[in-house]
């Protein structure tokens, strides 16, 4: 799914535009004991209730596609009886009216997901009457002719709110606040099945992970029997050490300023997609060579490739460069610029010295002190 056809799910989470049939939870408590249910039609909650559950199942399908939003597709094998997906239609299937295979939906989701304190699973069933489009791309609600039929589970972190003063009204005092025990906005989530090209595909997911480093890699396997991808910053070191690897003694400064140069220009022309911008392992090796990287050295670049990101891992670009700042770093000192003005920055021979050399033009300041261009006398004669 990408960012357009997330963003339309999302926008059912409104009272105009409920598509949401029916709800379930079910509260754990630290101990990995079900405390309480809970399974009634969606439109029977209060107002005050769905606005609440609405906000969590719009962060639910938040973040960024690639980091907090993973799609993943099932393996042949969990499509088959007896799998995760063959499991995950027979739980869309019962509309979340079948007791049974919600206790075992509850039971694999505490079995896989380590964590030592109270939590509260929410399982929703949505019927998404798909709108037709005309040529110039206008939803024309008439001209619907197929549905998607989907569950999103969130689930929560329950916390005990912090201890504190309080007004409380009825007695005129400034009291002790009662604490109480609040779900907090999802810590992991999924949509089941994929909302692609505007229509259903049931050969993947879509999972949401808050901490867009920890993607849970045996929470994802033990229920959905998928792959963990790279997490975001495990695509950015292992794109580290590929150019490294690759590189070796010739891991030259200018080469790797024109690599991400060149992979912010990518960033820079695919803004405007919906579609992240992804590089595959032929991609960044034609990356590389377009650098100027030696023939020689590429003749390992399969072997690397297959030793750091994986054999058919593909990396989003987003994830590998920053296009908002370059950050050059030695053992003393950290520099930031904007990758517009890197080109300012240059390397040099001083005094048979390696040294960067930043020109100073413009305002300088220090520790928030404006400071002149011109050199002392003494620093003047040492240059």
């Amino acid at each position: 799914m990408n960012k357009k056809e997330i963003s339309e799910i999302k926008k059912q989470f409104t009272p105009n535009n409920c598509a949401i049939t029916r709800i379930c939870g079910c509260y754990v408590d630290g101990e990995k004991n079900k405390k309480t249910k809970l399974k009634e039609a969606f439109l029977s909650l209060s107002e005050e209730e769905m606005f609440k559950y609405f906000e969590i199942f719009k962060k639910t399908l938040s973040g960024t596609v690639g980091k907090n939003l993973i799609n993943m597709d099932f393996p042949l094998e969990q499509e088959k009886e007896g799998g995760t997906q063959e499991f995950l239609l027979r739980l869309r299937g019962s509309k979340l009216q079948d007791d049974s295979i919600l206790e075992e939906f509850y039971d694999k989701v505490i079995q896989a997901y380590d964590y030592g304190e109270n939590y509260y699973i929410i399982l929703i069933h949505a019927v998404y009457d798909i709108p037709g489009k005309s040529s110039d791309g206008q939803e024309m609600f008439d001209a619907s002719d197929e549905i998607y039929d989907h569950i999103l589970c969130s689930i929560c972190p329950v916390n005990l709110s912090k201890a504190g003063l309080c007004y409380n009204a009825k007695t005129n005092n400034i009291e002790d606040r009662i604490r109480d025990w609040i779900v907090e906005m999802p810590d992991l989530g999924f949509l089941f099945p994929v909302f692609n090209d505007r229509s259903t595909d049931i050969h993947g997911l879509l999972y949401y992970s808050k901490n867009a480093e920890k993607l849970r890699s045996t929470f994802v396997d033990e229920l959905f029997g998928c792959e963990t991808p790279l997490s975001a910053g495990g695509q950015r070191d292992s794109f580290n050490a590929l150019v490294e690897e690759t590189l070796g003694e010739d891991c030259a400064y200018d080469t790797v300023m024109n690599i991400h140069e060149k992979l912010n220009e990518w960033v820079e022309s695919q803004k405007d997609s919906p579609e992240p911008a992804v590089l595959t392992k032929s991609e960044v090796k034609r990356l590389f060579e377009e650098c100027g990287v030696e023939e020689e050295k590429m003749e390992t670049f399969d072997q690397c490739y297959e030793a750091t990101a994986g054999e058919n891992a593909s990396l989003m670009v987003s994830n590998i460069t920053n296009t908002r700042r370059t950050e050059i770093k030695t053992p003393d000192v950290v520099i930031h610029v904007d990758p517009d003005r890197a080109a300012l920055i240059e390397t040099q021979i001083i005094d048979g010295r390696k040294c960067i050399v930043i020109p100073m033009e413009g305002d300088v300041e220090i520790n928030g002190i404006h400071v002149t261009g011109s050199f002392s006398e003494d620093n003047s004669e040492q240059l």
